[in-house]
């Protein structure tokens, strides 16, 4: 099975570099700044963020190893070497996970795909949200399922079903998501983490794949190699029908479907995006919805 951590990989763009370790500290070291790690400017710098040399010496290890680190000569570092290595970069607990999911040698078990329906009770809860948005997604960014205003929110864009594509392939996307930059930022950080989870994801290798092609915007966001899960957060978007929405969101893994996340969004009670959200659902009612309720079939992702 094709893995994002593995080194057989298919040939999807530079996404399967078969040095995914050093193409990584590369990219993270590059993001931090000389004055943020404490070490002297010295002169002319010819490369951004950290030297390696400087890396290795903040590590605690020779520059000869952490070369060879880089260079993919050394791919099994020690947990001691790769926590020294995530102070110094400035890892959060997400990238550090990443961090030891694309070196271990540990075999990872692999997430059931296919055989494992969606709990109907999940569904009813999803639907019965009925003043709040909420759709359930696979990692992917794919809607499995959403309840009414979910699907009235997102509805009406070509790539409704799949929110890392109405991101970055649909035109509608930047007007749509209010804080752009910010959201494609974190969604590219989103998809890299999901890696972190579930190495033998195909179907996430080929979403990464098609996104780094298709989206200059995507690659560039992808080769700053940040890892970040969404958890909850502002949502600020511009919808045809009502106008801005200001909506918070919180996002969890039920227990029944592990692979699956829940988002739900909500808008401050009493508020004017409350009130909007509430002409949202009435005027979309009677409307087809653009995504269907009915959970999507997980082995076709």
């Amino acid at each position: 099975m094709p893995s994002l951590v593995a080194s057989n990989r298919p040939k999807l763009g530079w996404v399967t570099d078969a040095n995914l370790l050093g193409t990584y500290l590369k990219a993270r070291r590059a993001q931090v700044s000389p004055e943020a790690a404490g070490v002297p400017l010295g002169g002319l710098r010819r490369v951004p963020g950290l030297r390696r040399e400087e890396v290795a010496s903040l590590a605690g290890l020779s520059v000869d190893y952490y070369a060879r680190l880089e260079q993919g000569r050394e791919q099994h570092p020690s947990a001691s070497v790769l926590n020294a290595l995530a102070r110094v970069l400035h890892l959060d607990p997400d990238a550090q996970r990443y961090l030891f999911a694309i070196v271990s040698s540990v075999p990872k078990v692999p997430v059931a795909r296919g055989g494992r329906a969606v709990s109907p009770n999940l569904l009813e809860l999803v639907d019965e949200w009925t003043d709040h948005p909420t759709v359930l997604l696979d990692e992917c960014h794919t809607v499995v399922a959403a309840n009414h205003l979910g699907r009235a929110l997102y509805g009406g864009h070509p790539h409704s079903d799949n929110l890392a594509r109405l991101i970055f392939l649909d035109d509608s996307g930047r007007t749509f998501f209010r804080e752009w930059p910010k959201t494609a930022s974190a969604t590219a950080a989103a998809i890299r983490a999901a890696a972190t989870h579930d190495p033998g994801n195909a179907a996430l290798l080929a979403l990464v794949g098609e996104l780094t092609v298709r989206s200059e915007e995507f690659s560039t966001r992808w080769a700053k190699a940040e890892v970040r899960e969404k958890t909850s957060g502002p949502v600020l978007l511009h919808h045809d029908l009502v106008g801005d929405l200001d909506l918070h969101f919180e996002s969890m893994r039920p227990n029944g479907s592990p692979e699956l996340i829940l988002k739900v969004m909500r808008a401050a009670r009493g508020s004017e995006s409350a009130d909007k959200l509430a002409v949202l659902g009435s005027l979309t009612a009677d409307h087809g919805d653009e995504v269907d309720r009915q959970p999507r079939s997980q082995s076709s992702r």
